[in-house]
Formats: structure tokens, C-alpha cells, sequence
């Protein structure tokens, strides 16, 4: 398998910088998995797409404004970028300055907040300690902005980010991701209630999105790509569901490639297990399907392995062809664009 096979040409003008207002008007593209099937259709239609008794199953983590700009003692300027909450006050973050930094470096980000870098870990990535009066992630939550991808451009902060980058989903106590499982900004409080009303069931795991997103794919041939590490949660009362689902013949449709990975994860043997840890899982062409029936996603970037993830759940030229579509179509595409659906 190589990466190039998964390359689609797409006209700048066509990456969305802001998203449909209200959420749920942005459009979605229905692919049928194996059936011939092709359909033009808006997000609002999306709950009678499903059945009755179908199992949707989201991603709850909350992103972070994990953005945080600083200068150090010398007054240089360092971007920090925290990943993943390793304890009270640590993290494991992306440093970025003129100057490589050592340990010991301290980042002043405002008055009130100090981080310090105490070990660098390679490729920018360092564990740094948030020194603050009081509740170090209510520090962040006050100082941060929102960790928006490169292709979103501002050129200057956009309070709104703040609320069109989070999910509906999200938890107020899921803190800790660094970038948003995209395909769950589109619902809406009225999709959920009608989705409740037609009978779909629903449930959630936590995935909290972290360095992968930002890193290129390297390597031409898949199997040679060492594929990042996330963190997931699965709920007892999740893992149940699912399992009923499965039992009765019922589809689990994943909100996202996030919630995919830890569906297929942690029910590698056919049933989902319940508990907490890290996946490395890269899905591709030939992953034996257990638990994703039906997939609600964004376009994702050629060359990722989140295309390449669409791909071996609906076939390569299957989704290439759908994307071309969707160009030709003038769908908006990546985090703020439109939706897909495949069944």
C-alpha cells in the first residue's frame, strides 16, 4: 500500500475557514459501503438516514485552547502547544521556538502563568510543568486559543473559534485534546432530538486527539508508518450497549475516525471491552471489521491516514471517486467543511 495512492487534487478556495452557521446546515454526502450509492444531501437529513435501533456512538473529549504563545527569559518568543495531560500540572507538549529548548527553559505566557520545560523528548515534543496560581488548566483556559489546524487561517484570534470548535458532545470534564474530532461539529440540539425521536440509541468513548494530527505521513509505504498513540476511555454502560447492539443484529455507527479507532480497539475480538489505555491502531485496507457498521466523517487531507481509514471501510476508488464528486460538487472540506455518510 502506498501513500500516494490516496492523493486527490483540491482547489485551496474549497478548504473551509469557518463553519456552516447553524452547524447543521453544512451539506453531507451519503456513500453507500458496498451498494452503489451517491447522494447530495444536508446534515438536518442525517436522522432519517438512519434506522431505528441504530447505536450512534461519539467522541465526549473537549479540546483544549492548547495554543499558548510566551517569551522566554531571554525574550524570545516560544509556542507551546500542549498534547496530553500527564498529571496535575505536567504535560506533553510541542515547543516551538528559534532556539531548541533544553530543560530548564521557562516560558513566561502572560502574568499569570509560567511553563517549564523539564525533558525534551525529540521532534519538538518536550514534558513541561504549568507553574500557576492556582488551577494550572484554568490558567490555559483563560490564556490559551484554540489549537486550529495550519490550513485555518486567521489573522488575528477569533473568539467564535472557541465555541465552533467544540462538539456538542464534549464533556465538561473530558479535558485533553488538542484538536477536534471534527465530524461531531455538525450536530445540532435538534438533530440529537430528532435522532432520539426516530429511536436511534446513542453512547460515547473518549479519544483524546493528539501529535498525530499535526504530523505528515513520511513513509510511501504504509506499512512502514509508525502510526501515533492516543489516549481512549470506553464507559461500562458503552461497552453494554454496543454489545446489545451487536447481539441484536444492529448497526454501531461511528461519529468520527476518533470514535472509529477505539471502537475497533477495544472490540478487536468481537466484543468491545470496557476500560482505558492507549491505541496505536492504523486502520488500512485489509482491517478486519468487528464493531463500525456505518461511519459519519469529514474530507479528510490527501495523504493521511485518516483518508486512508475512510478508504478500508468503504473501498480506495469508492471514497477517490466520492471526493472527486465532492470537489466538482463544491463541498467545503477539512475540520470546518461538510459531512459524509457512508453506510
Amino acid at each position: 500500500m502506498k501513500l500516494s495512492d490516496y492523493h486527490y487534487p483540491l482547489p485551496p478556495e474549497r478548504i473551509a475557514q469557518t463553519p456552516a452557521q447553524p452547524r447543521d446546515a453544512s451539506r453531507l454526502l451519503v456513500l453507500g459501503r458496498t451498494a452503489p450509492r451517491l447522494e447530495d444531501r444536508s446534515f438536518r437529513d442525517l436522522p432519517g438516514l438512519l434506522k431505528p435501533g441504530d447505536l450512534l456512538v461519539a467522541n465526549d473529549t473537549r479540546v483544549i485552547p492548547a495554543r499558548l504563545l510566551g517569551r522566554k527569559d531571554s525574550g524570545g518568543r516560544v509556542e507551546v502547544l500542549l498534547l496530553h495531560r500527564e498529571g496535575p500540572d505536567r504535560w506533553e507538549a510541542l515547543v516551538r521556538s528559534s532556539k531548541r529548548s533544553r530543560p530548564g527553559t521557562r516560558v513566561a505566557v502572560g502574568e499569570e502563568l509560567v511553563i517549564i520545560v523539564e525533558e525534551v523528548r525529540g521532534r519538538g515534543v518536550c514534558g513541561v510543568r504549568l507553574d500557576a496560581a492556582g488551577d494550572p488548566v484554568a490558567a490555559v483556559e483563560a490564556l490559551g486559543r484554540m489549537p486550529l489546524p495550519p490550513y485555518i487561517r486567521r489573522d488575528a484570534p477569533e473568539p467564535r473559534d472557541r465555541e465552533w470548535y467544540q462538539t456538542r458532545f464534549a464533556g465538561a470534564d473530558k479535558h485533553g485534546s488538542a484538536a477536534a474530532p471534527t465530524a461531531g461539529l455538525h450536530f445540532s440540539d435538534d438533530v440529537l432530538a430528532e435522532l432520539e425521536a426516530r429511536g436511534v440509541e446513542r453512547a460515547e468513548v473518549t479519544l483524546h486527539v493528539g501529535l498525530g494530527t499535526f504530523l505528515p505521513v513520511r513513509a510511501e509505504d504504509l506499512d512502514e508508518h509508525p502510526m501515533h498513540r492516543e489516549w481512549y476511555e470506553v464507559p461500562e454502560a458503552t461497552a453494554e450497549a454496543v454489545n446489545r447492539a451487536l447481539d441484536g443484529g444492529r448497526r454501531v455507527v461511528a461519529v468520527g475516525t476518533t470514535t472509529t479507532r477505539v471502537l475497533e480497539h477495544c472490540g478487536a475480538g468481537g466484543r468491545l471491552e470496557a476500560g482505558s489505555g492507549w491505541t496505536e491502531l492504523f486502520i488500512r485496507p485489509g482491517h478486519p471489521w468487528k464493531v463500525v457498521g456505518g461511519l459519519v466523517t469529514n474530507f479528510h487531507l490527501p495523504e493521511s491516514t485518516l483518508l486512508v481509514l475512510v478508504a478500508a471501510f468503504a473501498g480506495r476508488e469508492r471514497v477517490l471517486d466520492a471526493y472527486r464528486h465532492a470537489v466538482d460538487a463544491g463541498y467545503r472540506f477539512y475540520s470546518y467543511g461538510d459531512a459524509m455518510e457512508i453506510l
